[in-house]
């Protein structure tokens, strides 16, 4: 099922203006992808970068192609943990946070 444009909207604008909603959307991302959940963390963490930076900003700050980070991050994509690691690096310091893991009880 394909994301409409309104969908997409509203969820940079909320993004934007809510940083809790914004830091939950990374966060989530990363924990989906830690349990094993590679499909939906990539569509977080790409839904996420949409609504705040943007690909192309995105490439400027990793140092790697935009085509390649929205190939890596799409369905079919298969990021290496480098530059996923990368990008969820640089993603973390433009929100001006730091995850660490801890494990769960």
């Amino acid at each position: 099922m394909a994301i409409t444009r309104d969908f997409k909207e509203t969820v940079q604008k909320r993004a934007l203006q809510d940083a809790e909603f914004r830091e939950g959307m990374l966060r989530e991302s990363i924990e989906c992808m830690l349990a094993g959940d590679l499909k939906t963390g990539k569509v977080l963490l790409r839904d996420y970068i949409n609504a705040m930076i943007g690909f192309e900003k995105l490439a400027k700050l990793t140092k790697k192609d935009a085509k390649s980070l929205m190939r890596m991050l799409s369905s079919n994509g298969n990021p290496t943990a480098s530059n996923l690691f990368d990008v969820i690096y640089v993603l973390e310091k433009e929100e001006k946070i730091k995850y660490l893991l801890h494990p769960a009880p």
